[in-house]
């Protein structure tokens, strides 16, 4: 059963083209294996474009390889994708038909309901994996949310390589 204890949330910047689906993989990969070997199942993801995306699918690929690991969707309103291409929406709508959990945080879209959203994938988890480069922006303010409510965040964005 989903409880916040062992559930992370993920986010991140719709720009992610500084680095590649490899180095992402070999970022996010360690983190969520620790999390996974200290009980956590639950993936939680707001479906946004961009880094989101990455760790929706990366989750998937999990589960298809036979990880016990359920991917939940935190999405902003039923409409998101309203103005987005052809293939960004079928890429959506796959990750959605391989989703656990769908919860949408309102029907409609609304000045303010992907703030909305940001926050209930903090307060749902107990840890956050982001992706963040820029000191400002929704994903900026995602981050000092979780530091606030005392969540530890760890961020991919740099190569770690080393």
């Amino acid at each position: 059963m989903r409880e916040k204890r062992n559930t992370c949330c993920f986010t991140g910047h719709r720009d992610i083209s500084a680095m590649t689906y490899e180095q992402l993989v070999r970022n996010v990969e360690p983190m969520v294996r620790v999390l996974m070997e200290n009980g956590f199942r639950y993936f939680a993801c707001g479906g946004a474009l961009g880094f989101d995306t990455f760790a929706a699918t990366y989750i998937c690929s999990l589960k298809q390889q036979g990880y016990d690991v359920k991917l939940v969707l935190m999405l902003p309103c039923r409409d998101q994708t309203a103005k987005w291409s052809d293939y960004s929406r079928r890429v959506y709508e796959n990750i959605l038909s391989r989703a656990d959990e769908v919860i949408y945080v309102s029907d409609s879209y609304y000045p303010g309901c992907m703030q909305k959203r940001n926050r209930a994938l903090v307060d749902a988890s107990a840890a956050c994996i982001c992706y963040l480069t820029s000191p400002s922006g929704g994903t900026k303010q995602t981050v000092d949310y979780a530091y606030e409510k005392g969540i530890p965040v760890v961020n991919v964005a740099m190569d770690r390589r080393g």
